[in-house]
């Protein structure tokens, strides 16, 4: 179908203007003689502080969502593997005759080779048995479980060795972890088979790397990482229990290894960024922390001259707190967010005094 003909008229009908009025042409030509130099200026930086405050907004509100719908998909999913793995585990301890506490040299490739033997000799057994309630001879009777720090290792049904990671935070229990290796014969290399490890940590990544070619290697690095984890979180989780009324606008990856806060209960704005470059390391390899002259925050009629200018021994512009940083670099969040706070009043005189 030809539209030509339809769109022609619209494509020459003229716009139409409006019409102004005696009395709005008046207001308009005063208006347009009018200097708006300085208020162009102000209706600029209210609009980009609406801006900002509008980012920020949204930023926070995918944020939620995101902890919300991974939660949700964690809780929906994993739970039933967890209470699954949980209860295979408990069984297992339950019929353990012996359980075994190694430490340092203990823990080796001669000891994981014996327990990968152990679990495939049961199988073979049944198998030629034929019958899994013929009472087995007393060397596979015994069912021993192994602790290792924060792992306990057993052996589970069908040549499977379990692993379970218990973490915890400055000496209490947190969360327990499960992780199930199999193979399918001695010789073969070990797979994970199923496990209840947060999705965001690099499980898969550390099985193609390290299972095959070190799996003791694997074991102890998994639960490094989830140890790590768990710290990180508890210590934002202990901070904003401590210090809630003072941090503000608080934002974390999943696994914690990026953190930033601001605090704006003094006479100026603090920002502080951690990043973890390390998924297994509890305090943080970068950390930046910058004091900012609170008017720059606050939304307020300030005029150009105003935004420079340095008041009653205010901060002039963006300052790095040192002090912060290195307080921050050597002591859990909690301790080290106490040393800032003390020692924050003197640091900033110290600051205005010595560019005065």
């Amino acid at each position: 179908m030809d539209y030509s003909d339809t769109e022609e008229p619209y494509r020459r009908r003229p716009r139409k203007m409006a019409y102004l009025g005696d009395s709005s042409r008046r207001q308009f030509e005063s208006l347009s003689g009018r200097p708006y130099a300085l208020m162009g200026d102000m209706s600029f930086l209210q609009e980009e502080d609406i801006s900002l405050d509008a980012t920020r907004a949204r930023w926070t509100n995918v944020l939620k969502r995101h902890s919300d719908l991974a939660e949700r998909l964690s809780r929906d999913a994993d739970k039933t593997i967890y209470e699954r793995l949980q209860k295979e585990f408990e069984a297992a301890r339950a019929l353990q005759t012996q359980e075994i506490y190694l430490d340092g040299e203990q823990w080796n490739d001669g000891l994981l080779a014996t327990i990968r033997e152990r679990v495939h000799m049961e199988v073979d057994r049944k198998a030629m048995a034929g019958d899994v309630n013929m009472l087995p001879g007393p060397q596979i009777q015994e069912k021993i479980t192994y602790k290792v720090g924060n792992k306990v290792i057993c052996c589970l049904e069908g040549a499977r060795i379990g692993i379970l990671y218990e973490t915890s935070y400055a000496g209490e229990p947190c969360d327990l972890y499960h992780c199930v290796l199999e193979s399918k014969s001695f010789l073969e290399k070990m797979t994970v088979l199923e496990h209840t490890i947060p999705y965001f940590l690099p499980l898969r990544e550390a099985e193609n790397d390290l299972l095959s070619s070190n799996a003791m290697k694997f074991i102890d690095y998994i639960g490094e990482l989830l140890q790590s984890y768990v710290d990180r979180r508890e210590q934002v989780r202990l901070a904003k229990e401590l210090y809630g009324n003072q941090i503000k606008e608080i934002y974390y990856t999943l696994p914690y290894n990026l953190i930033a806060f601001s605090l704006v209960d003094f006479d100026c704005k603090v920002i502080v960024k951690l990043k973890y470059s390390e998924l297994v390391s509890v305090l943080p390899t970068h950390v930046s922390v910058v004091a900012w002259p609170v008017h720059q925050y606050r939304k307020t009629s300030l005029n150009a001259s105003s935004m420079n200018k340095k008041e009653n021994g205010s901060l002039e512009g963006p300052t790095t707190l040192s002090y912060a940083e290195d307080a921050l670099q050597n002591m859990s969040l909690p301790e080290a967010y106490a040393e800032i706070v003390l020692n924050l009043p003197q640091a900033l005189r110290d600051i205005c005094e010595g560019s005065s």
